[in-house]
């Protein structure tokens, strides 16, 4: 494709046209679906173990719901696959849709009075609570961060002091060994004069 037929293209995904379009195939795929063709190899493998997990917990809750069915005729299947995601995975954050793109908004997709993405009482308090022991791992998390750190300088500052000890005291015993060696060459010195004054006087 040509670099003036991607543009064209993308003008036209995101026109009013464009729009229309994405609805009729949002509207063909369900979201359970979409979410394994998003996450699923060429292979038909689950991209991450994480992914899998969802897909396994999604599949047992469809069974659930369809298992329900067959014994409770009052069991409404009416977008059931909304249900299934927001109870598995949580409610739907304001302003966008799990697995529909950053472009699309809870209003496009479930309608102005639609209340799929809209969280109950006891949805947003365990949101807020989830949020708060998120917070409270994360500090936590610094915290460790923090001491691990500090205990990783004061290791190195321990390491450096050990090295400059040792240095100075292999500077030290060169420097004994040298002046030992200084006060031995001097002596011998010394002892070389004496011996050739000694050699000089006249015998008696």
């Amino acid at each position: 494709m040509l670099r003036y037929q991607w543009e064209d293209a993308v003008r036209f995904w995101n026109s009013k046209k464009g729009e229309v379009l994405r609805s009729q195939i949002w509207t063909k795929v369900g979201r359970l679906q979409l979410f394994e063709i998003t996450h699923k190899k060429k292979d038909g493998s689950p991209m991450t173990s994480e992914a899998g997990e969802i897909m396994e917990k999604l599949k047992d809750k469809k069974a659930e719901y369809e298992a329900a069915t067959s014994t409770d005729s009052s069991v409404n299947l009416e977008n059931i696959d909304n249900r299934i995601i927001i109870e598995v995975l949580g409610p739907e954050r304001y302003g966008r849709v799990r697995f529909q793109g950053s472009g699309v908004t809870p209003t496009q997709y479930f309608g102005s009075g639609s209340q799929q993405y809209m969280p109950s009482g006891s949805q947003a308090k365990a949101e807020v609570q989830r949020l708060r022991d998120q917070i409270a791992q994360m500090q936590a998390n610094t915290v460790e961060q923090i001491a691990e750190v500090q205990r990783k300088y004061e290791e190195l500052q321990q390491q450096l002091r050990a090295e400059a000890a040792e240095r100075e005291a292999a500077a030290a015993a060169r420097e004994a060994e040298h002046r030992k060696k200084y006060d031995d060459l001097q002596l011998q010195l010394q002892q070389m004069m004496q011996m050739f004054q000694q050699s000089q006087k006249p015998p008696s």
